[in-house]
């Protein structure tokens, strides 16, 4: 497994620490153990696993801005958790609403030793982000329109939402909200992944 992730790594243009590597190979080993029982990700195969939901989440990295985030309907830990150990120096909050995923968090933070990490489980609409934060990072969660609705209240007047889509939501930022206005959306070049994948990046509109 190490070497696999070596390769897409190598393959991707990115460089960690063997500690980061085995942290994420770690990751791929709990997650494939749980998901028999908690059924927590659909992909079977842990080499699958390393380029659809490792590489997948970390090639995201150097297009966050500032130091606190939250992961909204983070499922099993993603991105979030791949983030969180290719960030050590930013600190991400978990949020699910199901507690046997989150039970799954908070045994990844307890065996990977992940201080940078907070599982939560709540409703994204009932949770109080107290201070804002600077990022709302979400995948395969809602269409932006609800994104949008949903998480509004979670950021401060500079921070950012990132989506991670597939192909690019054309119709979805067509019809985004008044309030907010489109940063960017960055085409990801994910090794090894069939289909396209993007980042959308999107701000509030500042008063």
């Amino acid at each position: 497994m190490l070497n696999e992730l070596n390769r897409l790594l190598s393959d991707a243009g990115i460089t960690l620490s063997d500690h980061q590597k085995q942290q994420l190979v770690g990751y791929v080993d709990m997650l494939n153990k749980w998901n028999k029982a908690y059924n927590l990700t659909s992909v079977r195969d842990p080499k699958e696993m390393l380029v659809r939901h490792i590489m997948d989440s970390i090639v995201v990295a150097p297009f966050l801005e500032g130091e606190r985030f939250i992961d909204v309907g983070t499922g099993p830990g993603l991105p979030g958790i791949p983030l969180a150990i290719v960030r050590p120096e930013s600190h991400f909050t978990l949020l699910d609403s199901l507690g046997k995923r989150v039970r799954f968090l908070r045994q990844v933070q307890h065996e990977l030793k992940l201080d940078n990490i907070t599982p939560v489980q709540s409703r994204v609409e009932a949770f109080p982000a107290e201070p804002p934060f600077d990022g709302v990072i979400s995948r395969a969660f809602a269409s932006l329109t609800d994104m949008l609705s949903w998480c509004h209240h979670l950021t401060g007047e500079h921070g950012r939402f990132y989506a991670l889509k597939g192909v690019e939501p054309v119709d979805e930022l067509n019809t985004l909200d008044p309030a907010f206005t489109l940063e960017k959306v960055v085409r990801l070049q994910v090794p090894r992944l069939d289909g396209e994948r993007h980042l959308v990046i999107i701000q509030p509109k500042k008063n």
